[in-house]
């Protein structure tokens, strides 16, 4: 990479077993075929591994596309790749605030053809029990707000963009209604400046799906600034604890 730029990794790290959202199975991440057999199909000296995962396809940080909440929806293979990579973003410090995001959080901030990702600080209770109680969301009318404001992309640090005591779910309806992607557990966002970066998280494109784990990071400038909101939380780790 060019030295004038950096990189600055925003995925949660899979690991066998751990658990992302409560209620759902973690990962199984093996072995498919050993290095030890492997050595019958290869001359003397070179062996593989083959690994083999099998997971749901909400495990750690992953994007959900309009198929995840409607039947008609597009699915990962029809998300157009210029909405999940090379993304200008911005950060949106709400720690501190009320547990709902509301349009205040974005008032004056131009978000049209942005990934706006909100910095809640939830991260820091990844793979705990707390991570799943009353963790910080994005209300209807924030939503509404993003989507009709042109965001094409929305983040989170959180266990959930929405509220996951309410069964409506109208975060998720009202952006992947309006082809607005959302990213769910992120973080290490405390590292990012407020803006001045691009957002890379493209997933696989799987026909049929609508969610997929995600390597998303961001790049930007050498000398760009510091954390826009204080210290970062760098990716979490620790024992494992509707996921829409």
């Amino acid at each position: 990479m060019p030295t004038d730029r950096r990189v600055v990794d925003l995925t949660h790290v899979v690991e066998d077993g751990m658990i992302t959202y409560p209620g759902l199975p973690g990962p199984e991440v093996g072995v498919h075929l050993t290095r030890e057999a492997s050595r019958a199909h290869y001359a003397a000296g070179t062996e593989f591994e083959i690994g083999r995962v099998a997971m749901v396809a909400n495990t750690g940080t992953y994007l959900d596309a309009p198929l995840h909440r409607f039947a008609a929806g597009a699915d990962l293979a029809a998300v157009p790749l210029d909405r999940v990579a090379a993304v200008a973003g911005i950060v949106v410090d709400v720690r501190g605030a009320a547990r709902g995001a509301g349009p205040e959080a974005f008032a004056g901030l131009d978000v049209a053809g942005h990934a706006v990702l909100l910095h809640t600080g939830w991260d820091a209770h990844w793979r705990t029990e707390r991570y799943g109680r009353d963790a910080p969301f994005l209300t209807l009318d924030g939503a509404r707000h993003l989507a009709d404001h042109g965001a094409v992309l929305v983040g989170t640090d959180s266990v959930n963009i929405d509220d996951i005591g309410d069964r409506t779910r109208p975060a998720h309806t009202t952006l992947l209604g309006a082809q607005v992607g959302v990213l769910e557990h992120l973080t290490n966002l405390g590292a990012l400046p407020r803006d001045g970066f691009e957002l890379h998280a493209a997933p696989v494109p799987v026909r049929g799906l609508g969610t997929f784990p995600v390597r998303a990071y961001a790049v930007l400038a050498a000398s760009a600034g510091g954390p826009a909101s204080g210290p970062a939380s760098g990716p979490a780790s620790g024992p494992g604890g509707g996921p829409a």
